[in-house]
């Protein structure tokens, strides 16, 4: 158990500058954001905003996770530089279902990779009207696929089971958000953008 507690600490560490550097992103736009939609006549309240922003973190972070070469933490890298190549070609895997396994590591790989998938199929309707079952599909696929194929690019490794495991963790997403909007119907209505009234009444 210990074990599992300290590989998703060392997940959730090698996230956390692209988390930051996605949350300053975001401050920077912000300004820019908020005056279109007023010229659209629109708003986006504070909790529609602070779930956007988590959002862009959440993105950042897995930009740093998945994006970059085993064991490159920026923290480390800053403080004692990185000795091996950034670019290098990796491995690939092309035969479904080697690395599906009910023990071990194999078997929290395999949770990771749904689990970490889910805010892509949740966050998009929650935050977006208009976001169907074959939108999430296709956002698993897309982002996933660029996800693998630039893995292989970084010494990393091309994983067919990645792709189908992400992409069905795009998917729960998207069903946990269905579950979550059958009790509660209105809830998409507190995170969607609205008419400014401030506007309609000038």
């Amino acid at each position: 158990m210990i074990r599992y507690v300290w590989l998703t600490w060392q997940y959730l560490t090698r996230m956390l500058p692209g988390a930051l550097a996605a949350l300053a992103l975001y401050v920077c736009l912000y300004p820019g954001r908020r005056r279109r939609l007023r010229a659209a006549g629109l708003a986006s309240s504070r909790l529609r905003e602070c779930l956007l922003a988590l959002f862009w973190m959440f993105g950042g972070g897995m930009a740093a996770l998945t994006l970059t070469p085993w064991g490159f933490d920026l923290f480390s890298v800053l403080r004692w530089g990185w000795a091996g190549p950034f670019f290098r070609l990796g491995d690939m895997n092309l035969i479904p279902f080697q690395t599906f396994a009910l023990s071990g590591v194999l078997l929290y790989t395999l949770l990771g990779n749904i689990v970490m998938f889910l805010p892509f199929g949740f966050f998009p309707p929650l935050l977006w009207r208009g976001y169907t079952w074959k939108r999430a599909l296709a956002a698993g696929v897309c982002v996933t696929g660029f996800i693998e194929s630039w893995q292989l690019l970084v010494g990393r490794a091309f994983d067919i089971d990645d792709l189908m495991l992400n992409t069905f963790g795009t998917l729960c997403g998207f069903w946990l958000w269905l579950a979550l909007r059958r009790p509660a119907p209105g809830l998409a209505g507190k995170f969607h953008v609205d008419f400014n009234e401030e506007c309609i009444h000038e």
